[in-house]
Protein backbone atom coordinates (compact mmCIF):
# COMPACT_ATOMS: atom_id res chain seq x y z
CA UNK A 1 0.00 0.00 0.00
CA UNK A 2 1.30 3.26 -1.06
CA UNK A 3 2.14 5.13 2.25
CA UNK A 4 2.00 9.05 2.04
CA UNK A 5 0.89 12.17 4.62
CA UNK A 6 -1.63 13.83 4.33
CA UNK A 7 -3.36 16.02 6.62
CA UNK A 8 -7.49 16.46 6.89
CA UNK A 9 -8.92 20.00 5.10
CA UNK A 10 -10.73 20.23 8.14
CA UNK A 11 -7.73 19.55 10.54
CA UNK A 12 -6.94 23.24 11.97
CA UNK A 13 -3.39 22.52 11.64
CA UNK A 14 -3.90 22.45 7.69
CA UNK A 15 -1.95 25.52 6.68
CA UNK A 16 -3.64 25.34 2.98
CA UNK A 17 -7.29 25.25 4.69
CA UNK A 18 -9.06 28.44 3.81
CA UNK A 19 -11.91 29.21 5.84
CA UNK A 20 -11.84 32.65 4.84
CA UNK A 21 -13.06 32.03 1.62
CA UNK A 22 -16.62 31.21 2.47
CA UNK A 23 -20.15 31.67 0.99
CA UNK A 24 -23.56 30.44 1.65
CA UNK A 25 -26.25 28.16 0.56
CA UNK A 26 -29.58 28.49 2.50
CA UNK A 27 -28.26 30.65 4.95
CA UNK A 28 -25.52 27.89 6.10
CA UNK A 29 -21.51 28.62 5.57
CA UNK A 30 -20.26 27.01 2.97
CA UNK A 31 -16.39 26.35 2.92
CA UNK A 32 -13.69 24.92 0.31
CA UNK A 33 -11.63 22.14 0.86
CA UNK A 34 -8.30 21.06 -0.26
CA UNK A 35 -7.73 19.90 -2.28
CA UNK A 36 -10.91 19.73 -3.83
CA UNK A 37 -14.46 19.26 -2.53
CA UNK A 38 -16.83 21.71 -0.16
CA UNK A 39 -18.10 21.59 2.94
CA UNK A 40 -21.49 22.81 4.69
CA UNK A 41 -21.62 23.18 7.97
CA UNK A 42 -25.41 23.99 9.65
CA UNK A 43 -25.34 27.43 11.19
CA UNK A 44 -27.29 26.31 13.88
CA UNK A 45 -26.26 22.80 15.07
CA UNK A 46 -29.08 20.09 14.65
CA UNK A 47 -31.04 21.66 11.38
CA UNK A 48 -32.52 19.26 9.16
CA UNK A 49 -30.37 17.98 6.23
CA UNK A 50 -32.93 18.97 4.02
CA UNK A 51 -32.86 22.60 5.02
CA UNK A 52 -30.57 22.42 1.95
CA UNK A 53 -31.52 22.56 -1.47
CA UNK A 54 -30.82 18.91 -3.71
CA UNK A 55 -30.93 20.99 -6.99
CA UNK A 56 -28.24 23.52 -5.23
CA UNK A 57 -26.18 20.60 -3.79
CA UNK A 58 -25.77 18.72 -7.29
CA UNK A 59 -24.36 21.34 -8.84
CA UNK A 60 -22.11 21.81 -6.25
CA UNK A 61 -21.53 18.08 -6.85
CA UNK A 62 -21.03 17.98 -9.96
CA UNK A 63 -18.67 21.04 -10.02
CA UNK A 64 -16.09 20.50 -7.37
CA UNK A 65 -16.69 16.37 -6.91
CA UNK A 66 -17.21 15.91 -3.16
CA UNK A 67 -19.23 17.45 -0.57
CA UNK A 68 -19.31 17.83 3.06
CA UNK A 69 -22.32 18.60 5.24
CA UNK A 70 -21.77 18.58 8.73
CA UNK A 71 -23.53 19.25 12.32
CA UNK A 72 -27.00 18.58 10.50
CA UNK A 73 -29.55 16.28 11.47
CA UNK A 74 -29.32 13.63 9.24
CA UNK A 75 -31.07 10.13 9.43
CA UNK A 76 -32.39 7.75 11.90
CA UNK A 77 -32.78 4.96 10.03
CA UNK A 78 -32.17 3.77 6.38
CA UNK A 79 -35.37 4.56 5.24
CA UNK A 80 -34.77 7.89 5.67
CA UNK A 81 -31.38 8.07 4.13
CA UNK A 82 -33.34 6.05 1.27
CA UNK A 83 -35.80 8.71 0.92
CA UNK A 84 -33.55 11.68 1.13
CA UNK A 85 -31.15 9.69 -1.44
CA UNK A 86 -33.99 9.65 -3.99
CA UNK A 87 -34.27 13.16 -4.47
CA UNK A 88 -31.01 12.87 -5.84
CA UNK A 89 -31.84 11.03 -8.81
CA UNK A 90 -32.49 7.11 -9.45
CA UNK A 91 -31.23 4.74 -7.21
CA UNK A 92 -29.30 2.07 -8.06
CA UNK A 93 -30.42 -1.03 -5.94
CA UNK A 94 -29.09 -4.15 -5.02
CA UNK A 95 -29.85 -7.75 -3.64
CA UNK A 96 -29.31 -6.20 -0.33
CA UNK A 97 -31.69 -3.14 -1.35
CA UNK A 98 -30.51 0.43 -1.56
CA UNK A 99 -28.18 0.91 1.64
CA UNK A 100 -24.97 -0.80 2.12
CA UNK A 101 -24.42 -0.79 6.09
CA UNK A 102 -20.39 -0.36 6.00
CA UNK A 103 -19.50 -1.58 9.61
CA UNK A 104 -16.82 -4.38 10.74
CA UNK A 105 -17.92 -8.27 10.93
CA UNK A 106 -16.90 -10.78 13.11
CA UNK A 107 -16.18 -12.88 10.34
CA UNK A 108 -16.40 -11.09 7.51
CA UNK A 109 -16.82 -12.72 4.07
CA UNK A 110 -14.98 -9.79 2.12
CA UNK A 111 -12.13 -6.95 2.71
CA UNK A 112 -15.08 -4.08 2.44
CA UNK A 113 -16.60 -5.71 5.69
CA UNK A 114 -12.77 -6.17 7.57
CA UNK A 115 -10.83 -3.42 9.20
CA UNK A 116 -7.88 -3.43 6.77
CA UNK A 117 -7.22 -0.87 4.07
CA UNK A 118 -8.76 -0.92 0.78
CA UNK A 119 -6.92 0.01 -2.12
CA UNK A 120 -8.49 2.79 -4.61
CA UNK A 121 -11.34 1.71 -6.71
CA UNK A 122 -14.56 3.01 -8.52
CA UNK A 123 -18.17 1.73 -7.60
CA UNK A 124 -20.49 -0.17 -10.18
CA UNK A 125 -17.51 -1.47 -12.05
CA UNK A 126 -19.43 -5.22 -12.04
CA UNK A 127 -22.88 -3.16 -12.14
CA UNK A 128 -24.72 -2.81 -15.53
CA UNK A 129 -25.82 0.89 -14.89
CA UNK A 130 -22.33 2.99 -12.92
CA UNK A 131 -23.88 5.20 -10.35
CA UNK A 132 -22.78 9.08 -10.08
CA UNK A 133 -23.56 9.77 -6.60
CA UNK A 134 -21.94 7.66 -3.83
CA UNK A 135 -24.34 9.11 -0.66
CA UNK A 136 -22.05 7.88 2.43
CA UNK A 137 -23.72 8.40 5.95
CA UNK A 138 -21.84 8.32 9.17
CA UNK A 139 -23.71 6.50 11.75
CA UNK A 140 -21.09 6.10 14.29
CA UNK A 141 -17.60 7.76 13.79
CA UNK A 142 -14.53 5.32 14.46
CA UNK A 143 -12.98 7.45 17.26
CA UNK A 144 -9.68 9.74 17.43
CA UNK A 145 -6.68 8.20 16.53
CA UNK A 146 -8.47 5.15 15.20
CA UNK A 147 -7.78 5.46 11.62
CA UNK A 148 -10.81 4.62 9.42
CA UNK A 149 -10.53 7.53 7.05
CA UNK A 150 -12.18 7.15 3.60
CA UNK A 151 -9.59 8.07 0.77
CA UNK A 152 -10.62 10.07 -2.46
CA UNK A 153 -8.84 10.84 -5.54
CA UNK A 154 -9.52 13.41 -8.60
CA UNK A 155 -8.40 11.68 -10.83
CA UNK A 156 -9.28 14.83 -13.75
CA UNK A 157 -6.45 16.99 -11.78
CA UNK A 158 -3.87 13.72 -12.11
CA UNK A 159 -4.02 13.85 -15.36
CA UNK A 160 -4.12 17.14 -15.90
CA UNK A 161 -1.06 17.56 -13.55
CA UNK A 162 1.16 14.25 -14.74
CA UNK A 163 4.34 14.16 -15.82
CA UNK A 164 3.72 13.82 -19.86
CA UNK A 165 5.64 10.70 -20.14
CA UNK A 166 3.87 8.96 -17.10
CA UNK A 167 0.68 10.35 -18.39
CA UNK A 168 1.56 8.33 -22.02
CA UNK A 169 2.34 5.26 -20.26
CA UNK A 170 -0.77 4.85 -18.31
CA UNK A 171 -3.05 5.86 -21.54
CA UNK A 172 -1.50 2.92 -23.35
CA UNK A 173 -2.59 0.19 -20.27
CA UNK A 174 -5.87 -1.62 -20.05
CA UNK A 175 -6.91 -3.12 -16.82
CA UNK A 176 -9.18 -6.18 -16.78
CA UNK A 177 -10.70 -6.65 -12.90
CA UNK A 178 -12.49 -9.60 -12.22
CA UNK A 179 -14.37 -10.83 -8.99
CA UNK A 180 -16.56 -13.43 -7.89
CA UNK A 181 -18.22 -13.12 -4.85
CA UNK A 182 -21.38 -12.41 -3.38
CA UNK A 183 -22.83 -9.23 -4.41
CA UNK A 184 -19.57 -8.34 -6.32
CA UNK A 185 -19.49 -10.73 -9.30
CA UNK A 186 -18.24 -10.07 -13.23
CA UNK A 187 -15.96 -9.18 -14.81
CA UNK A 188 -14.57 -5.59 -17.01
CA UNK A 189 -12.53 -4.47 -19.16
CA UNK A 190 -11.72 -0.66 -19.21
CA UNK A 191 -8.73 1.47 -20.09
CA UNK A 192 -7.15 3.61 -17.44
CA UNK A 193 -7.34 6.60 -18.90
CA UNK A 194 -10.88 7.27 -20.61
CA UNK A 195 -13.72 9.35 -21.08
CA UNK A 196 -16.09 11.83 -18.15
CA UNK A 197 -19.49 11.75 -19.93
CA UNK A 198 -18.74 15.22 -19.87
CA UNK A 199 -15.94 14.74 -22.49
CA UNK A 200 -12.79 14.93 -20.26
CA UNK A 201 -10.16 12.70 -19.37
CA UNK A 202 -10.47 10.65 -16.06
CA UNK A 203 -8.92 7.43 -14.84
CA UNK A 204 -10.46 4.03 -13.65
CA UNK A 205 -8.56 1.83 -12.32
CA UNK A 206 -8.51 -0.93 -9.39
CA UNK A 207 -5.05 -0.47 -7.40
CA UNK A 208 -3.96 -3.63 -6.60
CA UNK A 209 -3.78 -4.84 -3.30
CA UNK A 210 -1.05 -5.40 -0.91
CA UNK A 211 -0.60 -8.12 1.72
CA UNK A 212 -1.73 -11.76 1.90
CA UNK A 213 -4.52 -10.68 4.52
CA UNK A 214 -6.47 -9.34 2.11
CA UNK A 215 -9.92 -10.73 1.71
CA UNK A 216 -11.14 -11.65 -1.42
CA UNK A 217 -8.59 -10.31 -3.76
CA UNK A 218 -10.07 -9.33 -7.30
CA UNK A 219 -8.06 -10.83 -10.03
CA UNK A 220 -6.48 -7.92 -12.10
CA UNK A 221 -4.56 -7.92 -15.07
CA UNK A 222 -2.80 -4.58 -17.11
CA UNK A 223 -2.11 -4.96 -20.97
CA UNK A 224 -1.31 -2.70 -23.49
CA UNK A 225 2.49 -2.22 -22.10
CA UNK A 226 5.38 -4.14 -21.81
CA UNK A 227 5.75 -6.53 -18.81
CA UNK A 228 8.76 -5.18 -17.77
CA UNK A 229 6.92 -1.97 -17.69
CA UNK A 230 4.34 -2.76 -15.30
CA UNK A 231 6.24 -1.85 -11.98
CA UNK A 232 6.76 1.41 -13.11
CA UNK A 233 2.92 1.82 -14.24
CA UNK A 234 1.58 1.14 -11.26
CA UNK A 235 4.25 3.37 -9.14
CA UNK A 236 4.02 6.43 -10.74
CA UNK A 237 0.38 5.99 -10.92
CA UNK A 238 -0.13 5.09 -7.39
CA UNK A 239 2.43 8.27 -6.69
CA UNK A 240 -0.10 10.76 -8.72
CA UNK A 241 -2.91 9.48 -6.65
CA UNK A 242 -2.17 9.46 -3.61
CA UNK A 243 -0.37 13.00 -3.90
CA UNK A 244 -1.95 14.98 -1.53
CA UNK A 245 -2.65 17.67 -4.68
CA UNK A 246 -5.31 14.76 -5.40
CA UNK A 247 -5.90 13.39 -2.62
CA UNK A 248 -8.48 14.31 -0.08
CA UNK A 249 -9.12 11.41 3.03
CA UNK A 250 -12.08 12.46 5.46
CA UNK A 251 -11.89 12.02 8.94
CA UNK A 252 -15.23 10.68 9.86
CA UNK A 253 -17.60 12.72 12.51
CA UNK A 254 -20.66 10.72 13.86
CA UNK A 255 -23.56 12.53 11.31
CA UNK A 256 -21.59 13.06 8.96
CA UNK A 257 -22.88 13.10 5.13
CA UNK A 258 -20.53 12.90 2.51
CA UNK A 259 -22.00 12.93 -1.34
CA UNK A 260 -19.07 11.58 -3.80
CA UNK A 261 -18.66 12.36 -7.70
CA UNK A 262 -18.51 8.50 -8.29
CA UNK A 263 -17.59 9.82 -12.39
CA UNK A 264 -14.41 11.47 -11.76
CA UNK A 265 -13.34 10.12 -7.71
CA UNK A 266 -11.48 6.89 -7.22
CA UNK A 267 -11.97 5.92 -3.56
CA UNK A 268 -10.27 3.35 -0.78
CA UNK A 269 -10.26 3.41 3.01
CA UNK A 270 -7.71 3.60 5.41
CA UNK A 271 -7.37 0.55 8.06
CA UNK A 272 -9.13 1.27 11.08
CA UNK A 273 -8.81 -0.65 14.64
CA UNK A 274 -10.86 -3.54 14.85
CA UNK A 275 -13.75 -3.54 16.74
CA UNK A 276 -13.78 0.50 17.07
CA UNK A 277 -17.51 1.79 16.42
CA UNK A 278 -16.70 2.97 12.71
CA UNK A 279 -20.27 2.65 10.95
CA UNK A 280 -20.93 4.35 7.71
CA UNK A 281 -24.07 3.83 5.37
CA UNK A 282 -23.65 4.30 1.76
CA UNK A 283 -26.49 4.66 -1.27
CA UNK A 284 -25.76 4.63 -4.82
CA UNK A 285 -27.31 7.20 -6.82
CA UNK A 286 -27.73 6.71 -10.57
CA UNK A 287 -27.52 9.86 -13.25
CA UNK A 288 -29.84 10.98 -15.70
CA UNK A 289 -30.23 9.21 -18.00
CA UNK A 290 -28.20 6.57 -16.00
CA UNK A 291 -24.57 5.56 -17.54
CA UNK A 292 -24.46 2.19 -19.00
CA UNK A 293 -21.05 0.65 -18.28
CA UNK A 294 -19.56 0.08 -21.99
CA UNK A 295 -16.73 -1.57 -19.65
CA UNK A 296 -18.42 -4.86 -18.24
CA UNK A 297 -18.16 -8.22 -20.19
CA UNK A 298 -20.31 -10.29 -18.04
CA UNK A 299 -22.06 -10.57 -14.88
Amino acid sequence: MPTYRHTPADDPRNPMDTTTDTTQIAGHPLTPVTPFGVRIDAAHPGTPITDLPVARLRELAREHHLLLLRGFTAFTNADELTAYSAQWGEIAMWPYGAVLELVEHDNPDDHIFDHRYVPMHWDSMYREQIAQFQVFHCVSAPGIGNGGRTTFTQTEAVLRDADPAHRELWEKATGRYRRAVSDYVGECVSPVVTTHPDGFPIIRYNEPPVGEDFLNRPDLEFTGIPAEQLPEFHRTLNEALYNPRHLYAHTWQTGDVVIADNYTLLHGREAFTSRSPRHLQRVHVLGTPPLENTALTHR
